[in-house]
């Protein structure tokens, strides 16, 4: 037996966790810090995964001592960024779990730190898939004053849900993620990148390699009725 709470209520991140941005953020923070002679390693990634996009860029340019300003930083991100997001992939068995749940009709959030702009161009390909879920809240949301790892965008997707925090399921890939949905008092799964140390994850009421892996009925939910 284990001991996870009833979930009534789940709420995603995007980047990493429903479609394979990361490796694109990657690329491109490799290719824009080579320019000056620094590297872009997992050290970095992991201390910049799931925060908003200024916020990433004036950890990157403090942490390698870059000769520009954050928001140059991020200006030169975006223009490389915004080209390949139309690209991003589902992250393996995120299509199937949204899928399942949606039909067994358990409501479903989006959380991402990602502003409307990028999010519109990252979803541009799968429409029909993000028409699954009852909320989309986004980086750049006007009632959203702070990012993760704060844990406001979870509080104010649990408010939209008309749900209690207590009875939502966050799935996550990042630490700041992690740690904002476990400030919102909400159960959370975290799948982390395989650059990330899973030690650091700890705190996380389950870890996962891929949402592939996970079981719904051990938090009260729905079971699949088929195995992969």
């Amino acid at each position: 037996m284990n001991d996870f709470p009833k979930i009534t209520h789940i709420i995603y991140d995007l980047d990493g966790l429903l479609l394979d941005t990361e490796s694109i953020h990657a690329q491109v923070n490799t290719e824009i810090t080579s320019r000056y002679g620094k590297i872009f390693d997992k050290h970095i990634k992991c201390k910049i995964t799931g925060r908003k996009s200024i916020d990433s860029a004036r950890a990157i340019v403090e942490l390698l001592e870059l000769p520009v300003t954050p928001e140059n930083y991020l200006q030169q991100r975006n223009s490389l960024t915004y080209q390949r997001f139309p690209e991003a992939k589902p992250m393996p068995g995120a299509v199937r779990l949204t899928q399942h749940l949606y039909n067994n009709k358990i409501p479903q959030a989006v959380a991402t730190s990602s502003s409307r702009e990028p999010f519109n161009l990252k979803t541009k390909n799968h429409q029909e898939w993000f028409q699954l879920f009852d909320y989309i809240v986004v980086g750049d949301d006007p009632n959203l004053k702070r990012g993760k790892p704060a844990p406001d965008i979870f509080l104010i997707a649990a408010e939209r849900l008309d749900v209690s925090p207590e009875n939502c399921l966050v799935f996550e890939d990042s630490l700041a993620g992690m740690e904002a949905a476990l400030a919102a008092r909400m159960s959370v799964v975290v799948v982390p990148d395989p650059d990330m140390d899973k030690n650091l994850f700890h705190s996380a009421h389950q870890i996962l390699n891929s949402l592939t892996e996970f079981q719904p009925h051990l938090w009260q939910l729905p079971s699949f009725l088929s195995k992969i």
